[in-house]
């Protein structure tokens, strides 16, 4: 083991570790890449640690006993005195812990369960380092996507951000030969956290899994997540997911949607399914989700949605960054925030990426799109379809007289139609 053990912190995040300097003597030899765990106790220990070195030279193995120091940003200085004895790459049966377990997908012991890996966490003991938790929270994503300002802004405001750890323990041993891992990690934990998985996420993982496997996961969530679900899923799954289960359900799901998200549903059903579905729905709801699937030439106001999110131009990102979770729970468009005045008058449009890639302190006035493409009331499904071709945008607002917002159209609601438009 490594001399000194107060060389090493507490705890460590395997992302922060990917990617740190590996350093000899003072001098940078290459970045750490992986880190190898063998599976010998109650926690997986870490034994290697994988050195990629410049262009033309061969990686590291470095043996866990031969790392001086592992700073938390992953610096890690070497004791060893050449390097040509530890030249080489991790055997079939070592587990690397980027390699094998990142981004990949987490089964109950039923199969019926779905998370994702989105970070590791490792604990220093006595100078030995282990895995403790496979991290699946929120903020373990925008790290992993990159945004680690921001996730750990969204700590500091939201402790319960990574409640969605799961400790190794209940993690089932991962097989020998890693060489044929199917990249699910199985768990032996029930289904509580299913219902907090994004939907988007969900839908990926979804598109991946056999019928059977498919359905138990797609059965055990409420209706309002099955529906957000529903509408991410491509066509093929989602009439085998609609194929399997009682008009009853399907109704429910398709009162959670808004007639474009319908419309785009029922059409991929036979027409007997479809109608009996309708006359299930709320006669002004049925008419509207008939009218897009069969009339192109309706005015585009009638299948917008009310539920998108706006903010006066003097607020803040720091207040949106807070009030965002609540403002974005029922709304039909999270991917823009519209800058309104007191009147209703569309100011502006910031995209959620310009949002989280800008300054806490600064305001919404300064960081919108003053110029918005937007549609009038007046205009038809066919002329959404043609704006939606030509600007690829998520979401349009829509605009009445003296530019006052008077609804938003989502991207899915006309585009994935537009076949039916001809």
């Amino acid at each position: 083991m490594p001399s000194d053990a107060n060389n090493f912190e507490g705890a460590y995040l395997l992302s922060d570790l990917i990617g740190g300097k590996a350093r000899l003597g003072g001098k940078a030899i290459g970045k750490l890449a992986d880190v190898i765990v063998a599976e010998q106790g109650k926690l997986p220990e870490v034994t290697h640690l994988l050195i990629d070195r410049p262009f033309g030279y061969k990686s590291l193995m470095v043996p866990w006993d031969k790392v001086e120091r592992l700073g938390a940003n992953g610096r890690a200085d070497l004791s060893i005195a050449a390097l040509e004895p530890y030249e080489g790459e991790p055997a079939d049966g070592q587990i690397c812990l980027r390699d094998h377990l990142l981004d990949k997908k987490v089964l109950d012991s039923d199969d019926d369960e779905v998370e994702v890996v989105y970070d590791i966490k490792l604990a220093a003991r006595y100078g030995r380092l282990f895995v403790t938790d496979v991290d699946c929270s929120r903020a373990g994503f925008l790290r992993r996507i990159g945004l680690r300002k921001l996730a750990n802004f969204i700590r500091s405001i939201a402790a319960k951000i990574d409640d969605d750890t799961i400790p190794w323990t209940y993690v089932q041993q991962l097989p020998q030969n890693m060489g044929g891992f199917n990249g699910n990690v199985k768990l032996n934990v029930l289904k509580e956290k299913l219902p907090d998985i994004h939907p988007v996420d969900l839908a990926d993982i979804l598109e991946e899994l056999e019928h059977d496997q498919r359905m138990a996961i797609f059965n055990q969530l409420d209706t309002e997540h099955a529906s957000d679900t529903l509408e991410e899923v491509e066509p093929r799954v989602q009439r085998d997911l609609v194929s399997s289960l009682t008009i009853e359900r399907v109704t429910e799901l398709v009162n959670e949607m808004t007639p474009g998200q319908a419309a785009d549903i029922l059409a991929e059903l036979p027409a007997s399914q479809s109608d009996a579905i309708l006359d299930k729905i709320e006669a002004p709801e049925a008419m509207k989700v008939r009218s897009l699937i069969e009339n192109h030439e309706d005015q585009v106001l009638f299948f917008a949605t009310a539920h998108y999110i706006t903010f006066p131009p003097q607020t803040t990102v720091r207040e949106v960054m807070i009030k965002f979770r609540t403002a974005a729970k029922d709304a039909d468009v999270v991917m823009y925030i519209y800058v309104t005045d007191p009147n209703g008058v569309l100011l502006g449009v910031v995209d959620i990426k310009e949002l989280l890639q800008a300054t806490l302190t600064d305001t919404l006035d300064r960081i919108m799109t003053a110029n918005v493409v937007s549609l009038d009331e007046n205009d038809t499904v066919a002329e959404a379809s043609k704006l939606f071709a030509r600007y690829s945008f998520r979401a349009i607002p829509i605009v009445g007289e003296g530019n006052v917002m008077k609804g938003a159209i989502p991207y899915r609601d006309i585009m994935q139609l537009d076949h039916r438009f001809v």
